[in-house]
């Protein structure tokens, strides 16, 4: 809370980017292994990124909460405590129940400034009291109905080992408690994704295993005067938040970006992606091919490769391809709005993960939060199993923070590496996704050896088998990622390339590197240059003969 009580000073001075997360959820059998995925990449300019740990607690009958604003660290006033809660790890609790979201917005007069709750805390607090995912959308839209809703329209990924679910949400106005919503369950054999635009446009009304709604969704929007047609014809999100070009083009976008690699189907939805036609993606889409954890690893690594859309080809990728882009995403030229690409790996992201539900063990190492910091195309996951008992150090909410910098913060050691990276990008990312590459895959092959020790461990044992393992993983990633760092100003050092051979640095007895790759500027930004600066070129001698 100190943490988010400092950022606080530059959230209340400063536009707050809501167009910011993306989720993306599988059902169990659209997996190789039968596990429910859900990934979150957590961006925002002001999110430090921190693992957060609650331990169970029992508390007095009569107990109250005292609820914080998620973002701002405002105080918003009391709930009633559950009698219990759960463990919570991140964003999955013991019970291997998840939750993500974006925030998609919607209609402004509906945000209720007077409420306690908003989608921050309600997430939290959810994953205290819920053992399943059905249980959490119900305990989550009690809640609001109780104390009122206060954030912006959201999108809420909600999963267990068994199902995964969408629930979008939209406040009712000003004193108006309660909130407007529609849940729907993702088939088993399907993915799902969104990324700050609501996706739920119809639903089936009588099919309470798989879709569930308040009961006023279309009886507010009729007295609203926002949707005046049928029942059947009623769509959440053309009612509750219309879709502008930006919902296209960087909220939309980005799930059509995932939604081709799994169905070539899909390829035809970049004209809607770019306005020009009107007809939607699909809320799911069922995949050609089974995934696992890695494909949803890279899923959040998207940065629209082999897609018109790459943002790493046009002027401000400079010659060395970055794909960094200075805020806001929004800009005028000549008094014309544009927006910059907006990718699912994008720099500022406080956290990532992939919540991996597996319901075939027991729910303390069956769930795994395969969790990272900063950059998601630039990080590593790491697997932090939901049965743990704390946090490592290198992931605490107290090393550090966005203001402070500190040498064992994950979050710091990662900004650095990417930081540099992003001044030669195509030549950087080559080096880090090589260090990349072996820790995850010495991670997939681990964790199948650590879940057979621990299956056979008492609860107790396992529990404290698995934070030493989740612990001992996050710490020494974090060290090798230093080590990296280091690697890359040795290698790459004002701007030239020091040669290496079997992965050392070529030098003579003195330790001075015998050669520089002096690696220059690719041609078409040589062009660029001689074209704005003609007078660069080389006069020959005959020219400096004649000079006056």
């Amino acid at each position: 809370m100190v943490k988010r009580v400092l950022v606080t000073l530059l959230i209340l001075t400063a536009w707050f980017d809501s167009r910011a997360c993306t989720n993306f959820l599988a059902g169990k059998d659209a997996t190789t292994d039968g596990s429910t995925f859900i990934s979150y990449n957590a961006d925002s300019y002001f999110l430090f990124g921190a693992l957060y740990y609650r331990p169970a607690t029992i508390y007095p009958e009569g107990t109250m909460m005292d609820i914080y604003d998620w973002d701002t660290g405002n105080y918003l006033g009391k709930i009633q405590q559950a009698p219990k809660t759960y463990a919570v790890v991140g964003n999955m609790n013991e019970h291997q129940v998840t939750i993500g979201e974006t925030t998609f917005g919607g209609r402004e007069e509906l945000v209720d400034t007077t409420a306690v709750l908003d989608y921050g805390s309600l997430i939290y607090i959810t994953l205290q009291r819920a053992a399943t995912a059905r249980e959490a959308i119900k305990i989550m839209t009690d809640l609001v109905a109780e104390y009122g809703y206060r954030s912006e329209g959201e999108s809420f990924s909600i999963g267990d080992p068994k199902e995964v679910w969408i629930l979008e949400m939209v406040g009712k106005g000003p004193r108006n408690r309660g909130a407007v919503w529609v849940a729907r369950r993702i088939p088993d054999d399907c993915v799902s994704g969104h990324a700050n635009q609501a996706r739920i446009t119809t639903f089936p009304f009588d099919d309470k295993d798989n879709c569930l709604y308040s009961e006023d969704v279309i009886a507010f929007a009729r007295e609203k005067g926002y949707f005046k047609g049928k029942n059947k014809d009623f769509s959440f999100s053309d009612t509750y938040a219309p879709l502008d070009y930006i919902g296209l083009r960087i909220c939309e976008g980005r799930v059509w970006s995932i939604f081709r690699k799994l169905n070539p189907e899909m390829e035809k939805y970049i004209s809607y992606i770019k306005g020009e036609t009107m007809e939607r993606m699909p809320l799911w889409i069922k995949p050609t091919r089974k995934i696992d954890v890695q494909d949803f690893k890279s899923f959040m690594r998207d940065m629209y490769e082999g897609t018109e859309l790459d943002m790493t080809h046009d002027v401000c990728a400079g010659p060395f391809g970055s794909k960094l882009r200075c805020s806001p995403l929004t800009f005028k030229v000549d008094s014309v709005e544009y927006v910059h690409e907006r990718p699912i790996a994008t720099q500022q992201t406080g956290f990532t993960f992939v919540a991996q539900m597996r319901d075939w063990l027991p729910d303390y190492i069956g769930g795994i939060l395969w969790f990272g910091v900063d950059d998601a195309a630039s990080c590593i996951y790491v697997p932090m199993y939901c049965g743990i008992n704390g946090v490592p150090e290198c992931y605490d909410e107290h090393n550090g923070s966005l203001l402070e910098y500190s040498s064992t913060s994950a979050f710091w050691i990662y900004n650095w590496v990417s930081n540099y990276a992003y001044s030669k990008y195509s030549y950087m990312m080559k080096d880090i996704k090589k260090v990349q590459l072996k820790w995850e895959t010495d991670f997939n092959s681990l964790v199948p050896a650590i879940d057979k020790v621990t299956v056979n461990m008492n609860e107790q044992e396992a529990r404290t088998f698995l934070t030493n393992f989740s612990f001992t993983q996050a710490e020494n990633s974090t060290a090798a990622w230093k080590k990296l760092g280091e690697y890359l100003l040795v290698k790459y050092m004002d701007g030239n390339i020091k040669k290496e051979v079997d992965g050392k640095f070529v030098q003579n007895e003195f330790h001075i590197p015998p050669t520089i790759i002096r690696a220059g500027y690719p041609e078409e930004t040589l062009r660029q240059l001689v074209k704005e600066k003609p007078d660069l070129r080389v006069k020959t001698e005959k020219e400096l003969n004649n000079r006056k």
